[in-house]
């Protein structure tokens, strides 16, 4: 077989006649900028994560720069995030004016209570936490370590809309929750896009002056702002793909107790928590993050027959891109599991006989 890592003609081949028939009422309206379906979209997107507030932007980092904005972070202000992340992340307080703070993350890849706690400084303004994989973190710890240092916390979760911990979704933790729309994530659009949520009123009105240059609802330009909006067209694309978005998660679900069933007994490989393993998450698994003490010359043998994986950010830890000029520091749980982790196709186009096909070519590959 040949399986790619991902499919980026299914985003738009699954719903096809939908989609088309969408952007045809957009296009033919000519309503391309903050337009109803726009509204429609944030409306039905804040009612399935249970957010008073969606408000839709460019992409999933400006998501995070507008948010770090409307809650005061800048100059001089420290945020606390995992060094296992894109490096939008970090770029995004960056650009704020503040200083990304890494830390490690722990066994589920996710950034570790213990570590951020360790990290508080005077400077310390916020924690921002990734979702990552499509699993939320430890929300109940790092609630409680923002509480305790008065601290913000806004969500990275780019990677887990629908995902829950405790029953809550991901990105209505803190004061904002990030989301991307990028192609390949979960709910993709054609092209960039990206989702805040929140609960807060006020910072949802900053949100929406910010993300189109400062300007009110009559138009006046009442404080600096960027050009920041999620176009109609992907608006209503992604308005159409919600719709089945409940089944698309479940799929994923589905895929993950394949690999798990399948993958489990091999000592050499350490798997994702699995779906029905933890009541407190709901993981909807953007990703398949899998380690191995063999990584590389599984992948290899992986390529050889067919099957693409992929090593997430350049195999790189942000904490190690020098190019940043970031403060030397070492994290040594982060920068092992860099040693060993990479990612299987996880998406729903593969089919029952793709996944057992990869499954039976690693097994092939330790002898099992």
């Amino acid at each position: 077989m040949e399986i790619p890592f991902f499919r980026y003609p299914h985003v738009f081949g699954q719903q096809r006649e939908e989609i088309l028939r969408a952007m045809m009422q957009v296009m033919e309206r000519g309503a391309f900028i903050l337009q109803s379906e726009l509204e429609e979209f944030e409306s039905a997107v804040s009612e399935f994560v249970g957010t008073r507030n969606a408000i839709g932007v460019a992409n999933g980092t400006d998501s995070l720069n507008l948010a770090c904005r409307a809650a005061g972070i800048g100059t001089g202000d420290e945020v606390i995030m995992a060094s296992h992340t894109y490096i939008a992340t970090a770029a995004a307080v960056h650009f704020a004016g503040a200083t990304p703070v890494l830390v490690e993350c722990r066994e589920d890849h996710l950034i570790d209570p213990a570590a951020v706690e360790a990290a508080i400084t005077p400077q310390t303004r916020a924690i921002m936490p990734t979702q990552l994989n499509g699993r939320t973190c430890d929300m109940d710890a790092l609630l409680a370590i923002a509480e305790k240092h008065r601290l913000v916390l806004i969500e990275d979760a780019a990677q887990a809309l629908g995902s829950k911990f405790k029953g809550k979704c991901a990105g209505t933790f803190g004061v904002a929750g990030s989301i991307s729309l990028y192609p390949a994530k979960l709910l993709g659009c054609f092209g960039d896009g990206g989702l805040l949520f929140t609960d807060d009123d006020e910072t949802a009105r900053q949100l929406r002056l910010l993300r189109d240059h400062g300007r009110n609802e009559a138009g006046m330009v009442v404080t600096w702002g960027v050009n920041s909006r999620l176009d109609t067209l992907n608006a209503a694309i992604c308005l159409t793909k919600l719709r089945i978005y409940p089944e698309e998660i479940e799929r994923r679900r589905q895929i993950a107790r394949l690999y798990r069933e399948r993958l489990a007994d091999l000592e050499d490989m350490t798997l994702p928590p699995g779906p029905d393993r933890d009541p407190d998450h709901f993981d909807c698994y953007q990703n398949y993050e899998v380690e191995s003490g063999r990584r590389d010359a599984l992948r290899k043998h992986l390529q050889k027959n067919g099957v693409k994986t992929i090593i997430q950010w350049a195999g790189t830890p942000v904490h190690k891109f020098e190019g940043l000029g970031l403060p030397k520091i070492s994290l040594p749980f982060t920068e092992r599991l860099f040693e060993r982790c990479f990612l299987l196709p996880m998406n729903t186009s593969l089919t029952d006989e793709e996944v057992g096909y990869i499954c039976e070519q690693i097994r092939n590959f330790y002898g099992a």
